[in-house]
């Protein structure tokens, strides 16, 4: 079923539910009004001094002892009821009867005043019951004109329904046609830099808009993508070029001394060593938040301890210390990413600290500062330390590939978190890693 038959039948189904509530209602209230007519008219004819003075009204006064009637206009029922009545037992009623060569009537019983009949040769006292009645055939004739005009306005209106129903159907359907058409044009195309029209405030305007932003979210992403690919060929074309050379090199392994052979296989596993750490950083940034690992409760300065312990091993050939500062502080977040970020910042420190340097790590309120004493960073480079692939033009003659402080930005980012670099007065550089504290897992469970 289409969209606009939804519509048409959605307006069909309430224009009948309301034509039929609205002439059920004007029906029964002429009904009423008309019955109500008559009974009045029946109620005061049973007041009248002449009850048969009444043209139109049917007059018969049944004795509670006898069937049949006492006198009599019209040959009127006599039920249990009736004889309640004239025994006192029961009150005025009304009621419809049906009687033969004069139809439906309205019937009006009501108790009527001890009567004296003659009964045998005597003159006796009783109770009776006055039974007046009047023709419904003109009420009904009335409510047959009525129910043949609302059922032609019923059907008039369900038609009516139809065709608004169907203009509304259209009129509507007519621009999200446009949008649906659009959107294939650029489902076939892939053209991501083409927007909609915004279009107005209604809801089909709204959706424009959203889609507007998908489309540039959408294509952000796609150039984030190429561009990442962009770089990574960049990036892994240097160290694929030297180790082609060296295993070019390796074919006269045997005319080579020694000493050269050493060095060449030690520029091969360093070569090596690189490209997994490019790999390895790039499946990082690919990967983003989207992993299966759940987060959970995290001692920060337990992790920043032995990521510390880690990086000083690293830093003992050329003799520089992480000192460290730690209060215990617990965050929610993935382990191994935490990890990996904060060791990302210690690498740092430790590629731009001096031979026999300091570099001081402090953890405290889920704020993790690594302050080195190196050359610091210039101020160009300041603002895009943190973007993938940069490398200022200090940082080209050594190792890496620019990616391990953007590796910290995502890490951050998808946290929660924040980092931030500064070039402190009295030189080097410090870089703070924060994340939002949450309660020991102890206190949490005691709240409980």
């Amino acid at each position: 079923m289409t969209f606009r038959t939804r519509i048409v039948l959605a307006a069909t189904v309430t224009a009948v539910f309301a034509v039929l509530a609205a002439s059920l209602g004007s029906y029964l209230a002429t009904r009423n009004s008309l019955v109500n007519s008559v009974d009045d008219t029946l109620i005061a004819s049973a007041h009248s001094v002449n009850v048969t003075d009444n043209a139109g009204v049917f007059v018969q006064v049944v004795a509670a002892f006898n069937d049949n009637p006492i006198f009599s206009t019209a040959a009127l029922p006599v039920t249990a009821a009736t004889k309640a009545v004239a025994a006192g037992q029961a009150s005025a009623y009304f009621t419809n009867v049906t009687v033969r060569g004069k139809g439906e009537l309205r019937e009006y019983v009501v108790p009527e005043k001890q009567i004296t009949i003659r009964q045998d040769g005597s003159v006796i006292t009783v109770q009776a019951a006055l039974q007046v009645a009047a023709s419904l055939s003109g009420v009904n004739q009335q409510l047959g004109h009525l129910t043949l005009a609302l059922l032609l306005v019923a059907f008039s209106g369900v038609a009516l329904a139809i065709l608004l129903g169907w203009l509304i159907a259209r009129a509507a359907i007519e621009p999200l046609n446009d949008l649906t058409a659009s959107v294939e044009d650029l489902a076939d195309t892939t053209d991501v830099s083409e927007r909609l029209e915004p279009g107005g405030p209604d809801e089909l305007g709204r959706l424009r808009r959203a889609f507007n932003r998908l489309l540039g979210a959408l294509e952000t992403s796609r150039e984030s993508q190429r561009q990442l690919v962009l770089d990574a060929s960049h990036e892994l074309r240097t160290p694929l070029t030297s180790l082609r050379t060296n295993l070019e090199v390796v074919r006269r392994v045997h005319e080579l001394p020694t000493a050269d052979r050493e060095i060449l296989v030690d520029d091969v596993l360093t070569q090596m060593e690189e490209l997994t750490n490019l790999v390895g950083d790039l499946a990082e940034l690919a990967r983003g938040d989207h992993t299966e690992l759940e987060p959970g409760p995290i001692r920060l300065d337990e992790l920043v301890e032995d990521a510390a312990a880690l990086a000083n091993s690293h830093g003992r050939l050329r003799g520089v210390r992480f000192e460290t500062t730690l209060e215990a502080t617990w965050i929610e977040g993935q382990g191994d990413r935490v990890t990996r970020a904060v060791g990302n910042l210690l690498d740092n420190a430790l590629k731009w600290s001096p031979d026999g340097g300091a570099v001081q790590v402090t953890c405290r309120a889920g704020t993790v500062t690594v302050r080195d004493h190196g050359p610091g960073i210039a101020p160009d480079d300041l603002p895009r330390i943190f973007d993938r692939f940069y490398r200022s033009s200090a940082a080209r003659a050594l190792p890496g590939s620019g990616l391990g402080l953007a590796i910290v930005a995502q890490v951050a980012h998808d946290e929660g978190g924040t980092v931030r670099a500064a070039t402190p007065a009295d030189g080097g550089t410090l870089m703070e890693l924060h994340f939002p504290v949450i309660a020991a897992p102890s206190e949490v469970a005691a709240d409980h």
